[in-house]
């Protein structure tokens, strides 16, 4: 359970649900206006930490890893929308009581706001808890000023995807081949000394018959697969400046019965 005396070691820490899920950052404790006990939470989500909402701290627990919440991330994502205004008006934290289902609050009795512990660890005099900017015995006297700056970064996330896909299809080729076809010719030659012999080998009136064959090239087709290239999928990155416009708080400080040229740096 978280007292008043564990409240600077929440305001920081990483809220998680009842499953063990990262809820966001706790950034302001807001306590019981009649007991001064630590009552609501405040937990920054989104990206950035740009979202706000009210979560029950009263069954919390505070470990070495951060604050663990007795409800779920869901049911914080949808929690009403309430500023954060350092008090939650009576009307305010009824409506948070119904959302989470705590009835009217840890006195059983109709509530009377809650008052914000800040984000540096100081809380409302009102409540007599001691922080860091009360005086007393168990601080110095010195006032802490903070403010709240830009933590820029960013988050990978899946933008377009990109595929090979191997199709077939079909096209006309076209190629030039050359045949040779064979053709009939009448050759004569007169009967000289050199082919009389054969000429006159045989009777000297007969019939007979010669023939040759005539031979045609065709063209023939066939088909061959061949490898022709590799194809494969590749990633290059390109970096290019992205301008985030936000709004952060800070104290300021006012000094009053103090002689101004007399401030010093310490």
């Amino acid at each position: 359970m978280i007292g008043t005396d564990t409240i600077s070691r929440v305001i920081g820490q990483d809220v998680y649900d009842t499953e063990g899920q990262k809820i966001g950052s706790a950034s302001e404790v807001y306590l019981d206006d009649e007991t001064g006990q630590p009552e609501w939470v405040t937990v920054k989500t989104g990206l950035f930490g740009t979202k706000e909402s009210f979560v029950p701290i009263r069954d919390a627990n505070l470990t070495n890893d951060g604050v663990t919440v007795a409800v779920t991330k869901d049911r914080v994502k949808d929690a009403p929308k309430i500023d954060a205004d350092g008090h939650l008006s009576p009307a305010e934290e009824q409506e948070l009581y119904r959302y989470y289902g705590l009835g009217t609050g840890t006195t059983g009795e109709t509530t009377t706001g809650r008052t914000e512990t800040t984000t540096t660890g100081r809380t409302d005099t009102t409540t007599g808890t001691v922080g860091r900017d009360t005086s007393g015995p168990t601080t110095d006297d010195a006032m802490t000023r903070s403010e709240e700056r830009l933590v820029v970064g960013t988050t990978s996330e899946g933008a377009q995807k990109a595929r090979l896909r191997k199709y077939v299809v079909s096209e006309n080729v076209t190629e030039t081949v050359p045949v040779t076809r064979e053709e009939v010719t009448l050759e004569r030659e007169p009967i000289t000394d050199a082919n009389a012999g054969k000429a006159m080998d045989g009777p000297a009136i007969s019939e007979e018959e010669h023939e040759v064959t005539l031979r045609n090239e065709r063209p023939v087709v066939e088909k061959e697969a061949v490898p022709v290239e590799r194809v494969r999928l590749g990633k290059e990155s390109h970096t290019e400046n992205v301008t985030v416009n936000e709004t952060v708080r800070k104290e300021q400080i006012e000094a009053e019965g103090v002689d101004t040229d007399r401030d010093r740096r310490m």
